[in-house]
């Protein structure tokens, strides 16, 4: 079953709400440790209504900014020449400094 926008935010604007108190925090100490207005984090928790800054900013409060990374994967590729491109890249090593050298 596909959910629409507002099940999305609305559902978005629980979990906020369920990790908040799982961590025992208030609404006031969840809005100052993300840096947003208490009014902010409330639209955040009821509606699920924020900009993506304010967003990101809850996910750090929250202990939960691991999962952001997550939401948009890269694609897998689509045969095997984009395989092993992305194997190379993904093992590539990194450029090593001459010893002695400033960045």
């Amino acid at each position: 079953m596909l959910l629409t926008l507002n099940d999305q935010m609305s559902d978005l604007g629980k979990r906020i709400k369920a990790r908040r108190l799982a961590l025992d925090l208030t609404q006031q100490v969840a809005a100052a440790k993300a840096g947003v207005a208490h009014r902010t984090w409330r639209r955040m928790e009821a509606e699920g209504r924020a900009s993506i800054e304010d967003l990101v900013r809850a996910a750090i409060a929250l202990r939960c900014d691991e999962g952001i990374v997550a939401l948009f994967p890269d694609m897998a590729a689509s045969n095997m020449d984009e395989l092993l491109a992305q194997q190379r890249k993904a093992t590539r090593p990194l450029p090593q400094r001459a010893r002695g050298t400033r960045p």
